[in-house]
């Protein structure tokens, strides 16, 4: 696992980690590991056009028009 320091953190923003790690039962360093885990998330998915299309105009994000009965054939002019 990796390692990094944080220069010039901000005397408050320390005060309320620590406040919320204390509320939380955690170390300010396992609350922070925490804090970035969620803020950058799980690895992107990868996702194809179709599917993307899919999730905006997908059967549970359209609307329900309700199509006339079709007539016949035409005749040819």
């Amino acid at each position: 696992m990796a390692s990094i320091t944080i220069r010039n953190l901000d005397d408050d923003v320390k005060t309320r980690l620590r406040a919320r790690a204390a509320g939380n039962g955690r170390s300010m360093e396992e609350e922070a590991r925490l804090i970035l885990g969620d803020a950058v998330g799980a690895e992107a998915e990868t996702r194809d056009l179709a599917s993307i299309i899919r999730s905006y105009f997908g059967p549970t994000n359209g609307v329900d028009l309700e199509l006339p009965p079709r007539g016949g054939p035409r005749e040819p002019r």
